[in-house]
């Protein structure tokens, strides 16, 4: 480690900024973030920077020398000219000031990390001037692993840690930072529910202790398996997670972004075989939230899409247990994307439908044939299998045979795959090309192909 990474208290000293254009905009607005003084000098061509010298925030000097950096803690140098960024260089450091030339790692004192802001919780990334786009790729990672709302929460923490101390015994102190900082107040907070996690910690304050844990099941949807399509608020679930019960289509990257010393429990099921039954599976996530613990009830897709999120719904609702449901992507919606084909269309398609190629044994295949209409877009779940079925009830209810049909498999990951036919000729086609689940048939019927006597688009998946 070449550098040393350190914070600066900022609050009542000076930064220089040298140079009137874009860079040296990029700078004030990092320094802005602070409370320091700001001293902008040389000709000015930014009409931002011009906002702020107009209202006073910052300071201009139109030629600076080396009073200028005289009490300067930190020098930027931003001018575009290399002879008269050495030259400011060396009055900065004269003046005893710590100094960054954009652009000059050799010439440089100090780095600009890539910056994750949560005021007050700061994280900063470097790489010491030699891969400065590899910083900001994992800052990336890291603003989607830290919530939005966090420093607001973490500000409201700090402001109680004279009132823990003094109203918490010693030996309770660490049972209550883990109740406010990973249980139900910061679940609160994160939810936009300011003023419930306010109360809640106010009064485990007043009480003396974190009250007893409570339970928590939250139903995740994983996406259609590339873990940068999970949302925000997933992974935040994960990192939440005491334990987790996964899918069988879940990416096993997915689980990485758990917690590492979260409970990881497979409960997948087949298509057609069950060896985890779903009251089994309700049972197991309900006891282990009895115990306090918050649970994941992790899937593909979306829970609320072909996921079984009502009969686990029900289940934590009849225990008293805390649920919620955290949307994902679903197949249809990633494998329209990778098709680059929009489910609706202006004119052409006003209606989407998501259906099921397979229903619980014993029932009656879906009525397929409502939905061979123009201008509708259908996405077939769990279909591979019902194609012959498929093909029969569309064109029976007037669907044209030449409608075109992708079929998507394992959509968003390594393994995807893509097949187009045409209606009439689905089933040889997934026979032929061997196709298996899981796959999407995505279907459309265009307005215009109705009218002109054209083939609908259908689209099958899985």
């Amino acid at each position: 480690m070449k550098n040393f990474p350190m914070f600066l208290r900022m609050d009542g000293r000076r930064v220089v900024i040298c140079g009137g254009g874009e860079e040296a905009a990029r700078k004030c607005r990092l320094v802005l973030k602070t409370e320091a003084e700001i001293v902008v000098t040389g000709p000015i061509g930014d009409p931002e920077l011009d906002g702020l010298i107009a209202s006073g925030r910052v300071r201009h000097e139109a030629a600076p020398d080396a009073r200028t950096f005289d009490g300067a803690a930190l020098t930027f140098i931003a001018t575009g000219c290399p002879a008269h960024d050495a030259a400011l260089a060396c009055l900065a450091r004269a003046a005893g000031a710590v100094v960054n030339v954009v652009d000059r790692p050799e010439m440089c004192d100090a780095f600009t990390p890539s910056i994750v802001d949560r005021d007050p919780v700061v994280v900063a990334i470097g790489t010491e001037g030699a891969a400065p786009v590899l910083g900001r790729r994992i800052k990336t990672d890291i603003e989607t692993m830290l919530p939005p709302r966090l420093g607001p929460f973490v500000a409201l923490v700090g402001r109680l840690r004279g009132a823990v101390a003094e109203r918490i015994a010693p030996q309770r102190r660490r049972g209550f930072w883990e109740w406010a900082l990973d249980g139900e107040p910061f679940r609160a907070h994160l939810d936009g529910r300011e003023r419930e996690a306010a109360r809640l910690l106010k009064e485990a304050v007043n009480a003396g202790a974190a009250p007893e844990a409570k339970g928590h099941i939250a139903l995740v949807g994983a996406g259609p398996g590339a873990r940068d399509l999970l949302t925000l608020r997933a992974v935040q679930r994960l990192q939440q997670a005491d334990v987790i019960f996964y899918d069988r289509l879940v990416d096993p990257e997915v689980l990485e972004l758990a917690r590492r010393d979260a409970d990881r429990v497979y409960v997948g099921k087949e298509v057609g075989a069950c060896a985890w039954p779903q009251d089994h599976i309700d049972r197991l996530i309900v006891a282990e939230a009895g115990k306090g613990r918050r649970v994941v009830r992790l899937k593909s897709g979306d829970p609320s899409v072909f996921g079984r999120a009502a009969e686990e719904l029900a289940a934590a609702e009849a225990a008293g247990i805390e649920v919620e449901i955290v949307p994902g992507i679903t197949a249809a919606s990633a494998a329209a994307a990778r098709l680059k084909t929009p489910l609706t269309e202006r004119g052409e398609i006003d209606t989407f439908a998501i259906t099921t190629g397979t229903c619980q044994p014993g029932e009656a295949d879906p009525a397929r044939a409502r939905l061979a209409h123009p201008g509708t877009a259908v996405a077939f779940y769990m279909a591979v299998e019902k194609a012959g079925a498929v093909r029969r009830d569309l064109m029976e209810a007037g669907a044209p045979g030449a409608c075109p049909v992708d079929i998507v498999a394992s959509v968003s990951t390594e393994a995807e795959r893509h097949v187009a036919c045409t209606l009439d000729t689905l089933p040889d086609t997934i026979r032929a090309e061997g196709v298996r689940s899981p796959a999407i048939l995505f279907v459309r019927y265009p307005k215009s192909m109705a009218a002109a006597s054209h083939p609908a688009t259908l689209v099958a998946a899985e």
